[in-house]
């Protein structure tokens, strides 16, 4: 009888660990600006989401390399083709490929090492909308990049709509980081003293990821 038991009690606990694992989570995506803007998500595809508006994706555990980021200055027509100024994702509302710069990232792998989701903002494609990113639950901290990055931008990496990174711009190693030796340059912290949070370049790894348990819930905010 006792062998039956402890069984039972290990059947339930390791059905109760991949319900755990392969939990999904929901990404709220809602749009505080006083603006129109088009949502993206890859996986998730595009919404547009006028002020005060929400879409809500849900990401299968395990997902890894996901996006999500505001479209401006967008006109589609009724088949969902069309352009964005800044964020576009190959002409099309519904996105199943990244968007081009500039463009604010939400970025999360879900159920990873430890079960541990990892989550960032990044502004390695640039800014073109303020962002929060934060989880729902569980106790983990959220990340945010609210100042005006557009308004006070380089003039060497001013675009309409947004501020590019440097890489976009100048295409050579020292930005773009394609050897794996690159480090801060005086264009990566204009962005990190304004969002500390946040990726500033490829290589910004140790103040700009974070961590929360695999099956939390996050909202991500535009304009927040």
């Amino acid at each position: 009888m006792t062998s039956l038991i402890k069984t039972s009690f290990l059947f339930s606990l390791i059905t109760l660990l991949i319900f755990t694992y392969t939990q999904a989570a929901t990404i709220e995506v809602k749009n505080n600006c006083g603006y129109k803007v088009w949502a993206a998500a890859v996986p998730g595809g595009g919404k547009p989401l006028n002020t005060g508006e929400s879409w809500t994706i849900t990401a299968s555990a395990g997902t890894q390399k996901a996006r999500v980021w505001a479209r401006t200055g967008c006109t589609f027509d009724n088949s969902g083709k069309g352009h964005c100024q800044t964020g576009d994702c190959g002409g099309v509302l519904n996105c199943q490929v990244y968007g081009t710069p500039p463009n604010t990232l939400a970025e999360y792998a879900l159920n990873q090492y430890m079960n541990l989701d990892f989550f960032d903002i990044s502004l390695v494609d640039g800014f073109n909308v303020p962002m929060d990113f934060s989880p729902t639950a569980n106790g983990c901290r959220g990340i945010k990049c609210t100042a005006d990055i557009n308004g006070q931008c380089p003039s060497q990496l001013k675009t309409q709509g947004g501020c590019n990174n440097p890489c976009t711009v100048f295409k050579t190693d020292n930005y773009c980081c394609n050897s794996g030796s690159c480090g801060a340059t005086d264009y990566s912290r204009y962005f990190k003293t304004r969002c500390p949070d946040a990726y500033s370049y490829p290589k910004d790894d140790a103040t700009s990821t974070f961590t929360c348990p695999g099956g939390t819930n996050y909202r991500v905010v535009f304009c927040p």
